[in-house]
């Protein structure tokens, strides 16, 4: 039932948007900010 009304329905389908689109989001910054942190220490590490 709660499946369905998640899926058929113009409300469901915009909060699945919006979970899928905030997860997708973290995920993002997650890896971002990793990359930015390893490049600092490279180059701490370099001068």
């Amino acid at each position: 039932m709660a499946w369905q009304l998640l899926l058929t329905s113009d409300i469901g389908l915009l909060s699945l948007f919006v979970i899928v689109f905030t997860l997708g989001m973290s995920v993002w910054y997650a890896i971002y900010f990793s990359k930015k942190m390893h490049e600092e220490e490279d180059q701490a590490k370099k001068t």
